[in-house]
């Protein structure tokens, strides 16, 4: 968990300046059982609650993870 928490700070570290979304969500990874709460910046053009739902599942099960849920999404502008 922490390597993944890790990688999400430095990727909004090393973002650029450009509005964006952040997406605060709660996923999981099973066996064993690891549960995850996360922030991630998103693009600005996926910032509504079902394209944030998608963009974020997308990016998670690359990593091996599931979404369970989206907690909140916030524009940068």
């Amino acid at each position: 968990m922490k390597p993944l928490v890790l990688t999400l700070t430095l990727t909004l570290a090393a973002a650029p300046a450009a509005a964006g979304c952040k997406v605060e969500y709660k996923a999981k990874r099973d066996d064993p059982l690891r549960l995850e709460y996360g922030i991630v910046e998103i693009p600005q053009s996926a910032c509504t609650p079902e394209a944030a739902r998608e963009h974020v599942e997308k990016l998670l099960a690359g990593r091996g993870w599931t979404l369970l849920k989206i907690l909140s999404v916030r524009s940068e502008e």
